[in-house]
């Protein structure tokens, strides 16, 4: 691989890193069809460019204000730096959350997500994450998700 593809990839890790920790960090709190606000248990399993990454296991603990609106709360915020990104699909049911973010200019980025809400207490989602710089691909991931609730706040 040239010199100047590799530079370019390892420039943008940052960025995709914290791109992939925005996801994340909105992950677990939506409320559709009634999650309930507590404690919840989040596990995600990353694979990148088709290598598995470590399970991550976080808690946090949700208030009714938190789980009240699934749109802010699960759909990502696109901010990169000159680049500009655009939802091309969303779309909200009581039991799934499915969008697409598409981002262009020095680095082109495209997301999508699809959560599944199957139980006051559960959900399951995948979100996948493909990147490129002047036409070369830089990085592409599937992250799963699974969040269950486990009680109360403390």
């Amino acid at each position: 691989m040239p010199q100047a593809v590799l530079t370019i990839r390892q420039a943008a890790a940052p960025a995709l890193s914290a791109l992939a920790l925005l996801v994340l960090a909105a992950t677990p709190s939506a409320r559709a069809d009634g999650l309930q606000p507590g404690m919840w248990r989040i596990l995600t399993h990353p694979v990148i460019d088709g290598v598995a990454g470590r399970e991550q296991e976080n808690t946090r603990c949700l208030t009714p204000a938190d789980v009240a609106d699934p749109e802010k709360a699960f759909s990502p915020v696109g901010r990169t730096v000159n680049s500009t990104c655009r939802m091309v699909e969303h779309e909200l049911t009581p039991q799934r959350l499915k969008w697409h973010l598409q981002c262009t200019g020095q680095l082109d980025m495209d997301l999508t997500g699809d959560f599944q809400f199957d139980a006051p207490e559960h959900y399951t989602a995948t979100i996948t994450t493909a990147s490129s710089m002047q036409g070369h691909k830089l990085q592409a991931g599937r992250m799963t998700v699974e969040g269950q609730r486990v009680g109360e706040c403390q």
